[in-house]
């Protein structure tokens, strides 16, 4: 029904990592179920198809950048609606089976982002340790919790839930990287204006011709739309064709950006808008133009 509370939740698993410890600082999700997708993709069918009533999936982290892979299934899937946005600090621990101290640690799980993140630190603590890489942080935290390694860089939430102890906190090199993570459910109203919203747009130009781009940015420009980010994505259809990524402030329901959306119709071959809310932040409802 409009207007239901979602119930049903789905992140991109497993259990144990960043995502699950970002959907769980959403009070609706605290009190609903969560089930862990494989991955982006997954997570995302999962709302289209009506089997969860919201997906929690990683948008871009402050180190790595925008994750691509979220950026392509939200333009190029079928149409979904960034209902939040959630802004998690990325803090790594060290965990590992209780009794384990650190100068006995001899192999460490960790994904590979995980590792480079915290490469100064296994450089000064664990010099002669081997980082063995592995799917993900919530998979180290389980090796290490099985006995498998003798230890784990892994999220908080992975430490707790494998009954790890955590022997030292807070070791990525970038004390300050967070991850910006989005709610998505399938279209509907979108959530009225809080004053600190932002819209997030992905802008297909129909042919590659002199000042294409610079329209686009002027349709926004003109009427003092204020643009927060910009890059751009392969469209897989030939080389050379991109979709372009914008994030900018302001509500759908906002005058001015409601001209600026209308104004980039005219001169785009297609936009898809996602209107997001800051501080847990909602994207608009995204469709197809003509």
């Amino acid at each position: 029904m409009p207007g239901t509370p979602p119930t049903r939740f789905v992140y991109l698993g497993p259990e144990g990592t960043f995502a699950e410890q970002a959907l769980r600082t959403v009070p609706a999700a605290e009190r609903g179920s969560r089930t862990p997708a494989r991955s982006v993709g997954e997570a995302l069918d999962c709302v289209r198809a009506g089997d969860a009533d919201a997906a929690l999936v990683p948008l871009e982290n402050s180190i790595g950048g925008a994750v691509g892979v979220t950026l392509d299934e939200m333009a190029e899937g079928e149409p979904l609606v960034i209902t939040r946005e959630v802004i998690l600090p990325v803090e790594f621990v060290l965990g590992a089976r209780p009794g384990t101290s650190l100068s006995s640690i001899r192999t460490v799980a960790a994904h590979p982002q995980a590792s480079t993140q915290c490469r100064g630190w296994l450089r000064d603590h664990l010099p002669d340790a081997v980082v063995v890489d592995v799917l993900s942080n919530g998979a180290a935290a389980a090796g290490a919790g099985s006995g498998e390694y003798d230890g784990a860089i892994c999220a908080p939430i992975g430490a707790t839930r494998h009954r790890l102890a955590v022997l030292a906190d807070k070791i990525a090199d970038h004390p300050d990287a967070v991850t910006r993570f989005a709610l998505v459910s399938r279209p509907g109203p979108p959530p009225p204006p809080t004053g600190d919203d932002l819209t997030s747009l992905a802008i297909y130009i129909a042919h590659d011709r002199v000042g294409a781009l610079l329209s686009v940015l002027m349709e926004l420009a003109v009427r003092g739309v204020n643009l927060t980010r910009i890059e751009s994505r392969p469209t897989g259809e030939a080389l050379g064709r991109y979709v372009f990524f914008l994030d900018c402030t302001g509500h759908v329901a906002d005058v001015r950006l409601g001209e600026a959306l209308q104004g980039l119709r005219r001169v785009c071959a297609d936009v898809v808008s996602s209107a997001d809310r800051r501080a847990a932040r909602p994207p608009a409802a995204a469709r197809r133009c003509p």
